[in-house]
This record gives structure tokens, sequence and C-alpha cells, in this order.
């Protein structure tokens, strides 16, 4: 390798350290860096933080995680691991089993709204074995479907990439409103007499508006989540049936 070029580092691609503080584990450092980050988001995770929060030094917690972007792979292969993704038990089955998977995707990023916004920034993620886990069985889903090895990859990252596409702005939306403090409905409701006023001149959006009031907020979210998602499986369905 030439000396202008670097690796990228990654914790899934050095040796794990053999010698573990007894009291402490990378398991539990992981662990506890999701509750942090589920409590207070990615602008507060620190080594130094999160080593107070578990009772030890930042030192300590080095000996099992080099440094900050390390941390970050571990959680979010953390998080991956929490997505339930069906087999497909015929080739028929194929929708079903990845509409299951897709909305699994969503409701865990919405749990864990701070991993969107890490996804591809830091070192080898796709290397962790949840992620990896869940690509083969998905990669399964549409190869039983009929897709050939390389479009049964594309096909599986365009669903992925809408889904995490949409949840990245609905957890930035839901983020705001949770610091807010406010129900949803409630926020909602109080910037109606605003929305009204700035859709005035905007027949289109008011129907649109109009169709929603009364609405419960999450239902109206869930509903156009599925509506794309159910579009990309019909231009995949169509692709299927040219084939």
């Amino acid at each position: 390798m030439s000396a202008d070029k670097q690796q990228v580092p990654s914790v899934w691609t050095r040796p794990r350290r053999q010698r573990e503080q007894p009291a402490l584990s990378r398991e539990q450092i992981v662990s506890e860096a999701v509750a942090l980050l589920d409590a207070e988001g990615l602008e507060a995770l620190s080594m130094r933080k999160l080593g107070t929060r578990m009772g030890a030094g930042a030192t300590s917690l080095y000996r099992h995680v080099a440094n900050k972007d390390e941390l970050i792979e571990l959680v979010v292969d953390e998080v991956y691991g929490e997505l339930e993704v069906p087999e497909a038990e015929a080739p028929e089955g194929w929708r079903a089993a990845v509409d299951a998977s897709a909305h699994s995707l969503r409701a865990m990023a919405l749990r864990h709204p701070w991993v969107a916004s890490v996804l591809g920034q830091v070192g080898l993620a796709h290397l962790g074995p949840n992620l990896m886990h869940m690509s083969d069985r998905m990669l399964a889903l549409f190869r039983a479907a009929g897709f050939d090895g390389g479009e049964a990859d594309q096909a599986m990252k365009t669903v992925i990439a809408y889904v995490i596409g949409t949840a990245t702005s609905e957890a930035a939306y839901l983020s705001l409103l949770a610091r807010s403090g406010q129900d949803e409905r409630d926020w909602l409701e109080s910037l109606r007499p605003a929305s009204e006023q700035a859709m005035q001149d905007h027949p289109r959006l008011r129907e649109g508006q109009a169709a929603r009031q009364g609405k419960d907020p999450r239902t109206v979210r869930e509903e156009n989540f599925d509506y794309g998602l159910q579009r990309v499986l019909d231009g995949l369905a169509a692709r299927l049936d040219r084939r």
C-alpha cells in the first residue's frame, strides 16, 4: 500500500483485544452507549461521559474500544440486531416478507433516532455481524423472488434506501417534538392557525391538510410510509413480471 493511501479504520478489521478488564466488557459498554444515545442523542456521546455513567474512567473504556468512531460502529450493529427479517417460505411470499422487514427497520430507526444520522459516516459498519446477518437474510428474500445475485443486491439496497431516507426525516421530526415536551396532536393543533394562514393562497395544500384533519398524526405518518413502500415494491414486482 502506497504511503499516501490509508485503510479505513474500523473495529471490524482489527483483532479484538484479548485482555479485558474483568469488571467491564465491550458488551456492557455498547449497551450503556445505546441507552445514552437514546436518552440524550448523538451530541451527548463521549467516552468521558459514557465512562462517568458506568462509574469508570474513559481510560477503562479505551481498553475495549479504541475511539468514539469504533464505539459508533458497535452501537449501530447492536441496534441492527433488533431487526426481524422473516423467511419467504415460497417465491410468492417474498413481498410480504420484505414488507415486514422494511417496517421492522423503520421501527428500529424510530426507537433509536440517532442511528440514521451516523450510517455511512464512520468506519465499516456494514461488516458488523448483525448488519451482515440482516443483509444476508434480506438478500435471500429477493433471491427467492427470482432476482439474480447482482439485481437482488440492488433491489435490497433500493428498499433500505427508501426506509432509511423516510425514517431519517421522521426521526428528526420526532426528536424535535420530544425536545418540545409536547404531544404530537396538541403541537400540530397549535400550529394549525399559522398553517392555514400560510396556505391561504395554495388551495391544493389546503385540500391536503383538510383531508388529514382530525386523523391521528401517528396513523398519518404510518400511512405515508406504507404508501411509498408499496410503490417501491410495486416497481420491483413489475420488474419480476417483465423478467
